[in-house]
């Protein structure tokens, strides 16, 4: 992102003194603190973390508190961060398939093994604004404490929040319906967009990273265009998935994997269907996403987008933008876009008097063939 500082000293400075002032607003009103943003502004703290690249929600919230909510720049300033960070080690491959799960949806099968588990969703909220919520402390209503409930309770009787639960891929798995995914000979190490540019053509393992990392709202309208028609695709959702999932790292002086925590993740199995080609028989196939936290708007317009830059390896026609690497790595990124964009408010005082120069030139030049004005008085008198 460009970032370009120009202009008097003082001014500046009392530029930074107006911003903090925007940023606390009106004194009399309490402040807003980062464990109120992490624990009641969760989503924007798991976007700010998904497009940042960390998986911390205490800097995520401080970030966002910083950026007075402009995701965007919250996003900027964390991965701004994180490119101080030493690194001390990479970690496995996380299991998708041992999350303990908080939500569990899937719209291609309605009996799933471990059954569908609805989880905190707005998906069946009336989208109607809720004034009770503008009373708070001490004005607000008082209620009896809620028994707490579980992603659990809202599934079949079977199911516990403990429960691991097999994927919906693997029911099509058994009958050979859609396609699989063998891990490289040697299990190679992936590309590390984080650390190198991206470089077409890109593998499918650089392309998911760079969407992981890309703005929701470009990567929402590439997966909408695909549904209109601009990709021939015809997408189920095969499963969303919501919850924590270990991750382990394997120490160079232990030489065996340790778990160093859990994470929050959000996973997207997309299916498409496939009229086959000249090596491959009709049959399924993948779209995959994932992000951090509670992000399925995000997993799910990922996944689409994946499926869509597939297309040349299972050649299918390439003839709309979300089809085509190039185009869709090069502009999803929003901190390079934000900066492409707002690099504009800069000074571009030379660059326009030169223009400005030409335009008065090529106004007074006589061009050829054509009859200037006073030409034409001339003639009339």
């Amino acid at each position: 992102m460009y970032v370009a500082v120009k202009g008097g000293e003082q001014a500046i400075l009392s530029s930074y003194q107006l911003l903090d002032q925007q940023r606390r607003g009106d004194p009399s009103v309490p402040e807003l603190s980062i464990a109120q943003i992490r624990q009641q502004m969760k989503l924007a703290v798991d976007r700010v973390m998904t497009e940042g690249s960390v998986f911390d929600p205490e800097l995520a919230a401080l970030a966002i508190k910083q950026a007075c909510g402009d995701l965007v720049e919250a996003i900027f300033l964390l991965r701004a961060y994180r490119a101080t960070l030493p690194r001390l080690g990479s970690t496995q491959p996380i299991d998708t398939g041992k999350m303990i799960l908080d939500r569990r949806i899937s719209a291609t099968f309605k009996d799933l093994p471990g059954g569908q588990v609805l989880g905190p969703t707005y998906d069946y909220t009336q989208r109607l604004l809720d004034f009770s919520l503008l009373a708070t402390g001490d004005h607000a209503q008082t209620t009896a404490t809620p028994e707490p409930i579980t992603a659990a309770s809202t599934a079949t009787a079977e199911t516990t929040h403990e429960h691991i639960s097999p994927r919906v891929i693997d029911l099509l798995n058994r009958e050979g319906l859609i396609e699989t995914h063998q891990a490289a000979q040697g299990d190679p190490a992936p590309f590390d967009l984080t650390r190198q540019p991206v470089r077409f053509p890109a593998d499918r393992s650089t392309r998911l990273q760079n969407l992981a990392r890309g703005d929701e709202g470009f990567l929402l309208a590439m997966a909408y265009s695909t549904q209109r028609g601009y990709a021939n695709s015809h997408p189920f959702v095969g499963e969303i998935r919501l919850g924590s999932v270990e991750v382990e790292l394997i120490p160079e002086e232990l030489g065996f994997a340790i778990s160093i925590g859990d994470i929050e993740i959000t996973e997207c199995q997309m299916i498409n269907q496939f009229a086959g080609s000249k090596t491959e028989p009709p049959q399924f196939t993948r779209g995959y996403g994932l992000a951090f936290g509670h992000s399925e708007r995000k997993a799910m317009a990922m996944s689409l987008v994946d499926r869509a830059l597939r297309a040349a390896e299972l050649g299918e026609l390439v003839q709309s933008p979300a089809q085509m690497p190039e185009f869709v790595l090069s502009h999803s990124d929003s901190l390079e876009a934000s900066g492409f964009v707002q690099h504009l408010k800069l000074p571009h005082y030379v660059d326009f008097q030169s223009e400005l120069e030409l335009v008065r030139k090529m106004r007074t030049a006589p061009v050829q063939g054509q009859t200037s004005t006073d030409d034409l008085e001339d003639k009339h008198a």
